[in-house]
């Protein structure tokens, strides 16, 4: 026998393909009971990594192949939620798992506690949006089970995870949109944002002042909104109000996402100052809002599908190789040229 089993082992074993010992060792119930039964032994048999320490009653009791997906958010209110888990999903379908969302309350993450209706003895993995405090990563990284986040806290060193990560890929595109900017002309900057709401926005904020830096162009922190996050959605009027606090105005905004880039339009043309006229505005996301605000906002498309397959492929993996070394992974993103800025192509 080789000194790792492999699923490709137990269906040569069997005499069958690899795809119906891949399906049956994930519960899926396409797969006749009694050909999962005789999968499932046989990898006890052979020691197949998952499950090398169990009992084959024990195993044929429980029911493999449950994803539970974290988030702080319902999908719908994620700027890209929806459409990543649509592709996460179809991923996780096709090798046999079943999703399920579980929605963490602010009384669960200040407490660290898990959702009522989350239950570790049934969860195969777990897949976590838009949870970014450290010490709720914590919490749920010490459960064992094998785990990726979709971004998370922007003070999470990545050695201290202790679990797989998966980002759009942020400072590389921001730097190329402010670039590009100071080359336009603009000679003064504001950022918008909080850039310790997470990593992403982190990283976005690390390749603006990149891009300032190395052009020699100096960032004036009073013309840029750095509150913290939960502020921007705090009342109607509230970026209407803070601007107002911007002595002078810069040339440029850039913003951490669309949806504060879009309101951030509004504020400025209530204050009758025309964009990119008067000041460029730019964002990220590439939200339906961005193509439906006047200007057309000039932002950073991110490939939401492809990063819920990619999560569910990089799941799956540790799934199957538990003791893989952890993996940081960005996904390309690509800058979206419109109206609300004057940039050459």
């Amino acid at each position: 026998m080789k000194e790792k089993v492999t699923i490709q082992d137990i269906a040569d074993a069997l005499g069958i393909s690899r795809n119906t010992a891949s399906k049956a060792l994930n519960g899926s119930e396409s797969i006749p009971s009694e050909t999962r039964n005789k999968v499932i032994k046989k990898a006890i048999e052979l020691k197949y990594k998952q499950f090398a320490y169990m009992e084959t009653d024990n195993l044929l009791a429980k029911n493999p192949g449950n994803i539970a997906l974290l988030t702080a958010n319902m999908p719908s209110s994620s700027h890209f939620g929806s459409r990543l888990i649509s592709g996460l999903e179809k991923r996780i379908s096709a090798e046999g798992y079943n999703l399920s969302i579980h929605i963490v309350r602010d009384f669960e993450r200040s407490a660290l506690q898990l959702p009522n209706n989350f239950e570790t003895s049934k969860v195969d993995g777990i897949i976590c949006i838009e949870l970014f405090d450290k010490e709720y990563t914590q919490k749920i990284t010490s459960l064992g089970l094998p785990t990726i986040f979709i971004d998370c806290a922007a003070d999470m060193f990545y050695p201290d995870l202790e679990a797989d990560l998966l980002l759009m890929e942020n400072e590389h595109s921001t730097y190329f949109m402010t670039r590009r900017l100071i080359e336009s002309g603009c000679g003064s900057f504001g950022f918008i944002g909080d850039y310790n709401h997470c990593k992403s926005f982190n990283e976005r904020w690390a390749g603006f002042n990149r891009a300032l830096t190395e052009a020699g162009v100096p960032l004036d922190l009073g013309q840029c909104v750095l509150n913290p996050d939960k502020e921007f959605i705090s009342e109607a009027d509230w970026m209407d109000k803070r601007l107002e606090q911007i002595a002078e105005l810069p040339a440029a905004f850039v913003c951490a996402n669309d949806f504060i880039a879009v309101n951030v339009m509004k504020s400025l043309k209530n204050k009758n100052i025309s964009i990119p006229e008067d000041i460029a505005v730019v964002g990220f996301d590439n939200a339906p809002e961005s193509r439906i605000v006047e200007p057309h906002l000039t932002t950073v498309h991110i490939f939401s599908d492809e990063m819920g397959i990619t999560a569910a492929d990089m799941l799956l993996s540790r799934i199957q190789e538990p003791s893989q070394p952890h993996q940081v992974t960005h996904i390309q993103t690509k800058p979206i040229f419109r109206e609300s800025a004057l940039m050459a192509k």
